[in-house]
């Protein structure tokens, strides 16, 4: 797998790799990036709980605007939440790039488990440093 500038921005994030997660490819707009939840993720119902699931998917579409070279940060996002996971399961966040305008984008994540899709996440992209790597 290539190396892009979103492998160095996944590199210096702590948060995500302190939750296990694994970047599994990046680049041309595209990322996957994938997580098995921990019993430290299950809510009070037993379900993991929607801000990790959210969490999964704005890594994938951090790393997804990130691909292609300029710092990219969110500028807002919405999630479905479809299905419920448990401690054990391993999702899997698709991110994929929608539409790009000047130095705004649209994301869209689809977070699976099994093939089966559990989340649809929408991210709006902002260009904050056209001319610097990130």
């Amino acid at each position: 797998m290539a190396r892009t500038a979103a492998h160095e921005m996944f590199d210096r994030d702590k948060a995500s790799q302190a939750l296990g997660m694994e970047l599994m490819s990046a680049g041309d707009g595209l990322a996957v990036v994938r997580m098995r939840v921990t019993a430290d993720m299950v809510n009070g119902h037993g379900m993991t709980h929607g801000g990790f699931v959210f969490l999964l998917a704005d890594t994938a579409f951090a790393c997804a605007c990130n691909s292609h070279g300029p710092v990219t940060v969110s500028a807002g996002a919405d999630v479905i939440f479809l299905r419920p996971t448990a401690a054990g399961d391993q999702l899997e966040a698709h991110a994929q790039e929608r539409s790009v305008s000047g130095r705004s984008g649209v994301y869209d994540v689809t977070v699976t488990r099994d093939g089966d899709v559990i989340a649809e996440f929408r991210g709006r992209s902002r260009v904050v440093s056209p001319g610097r790597p990130a």
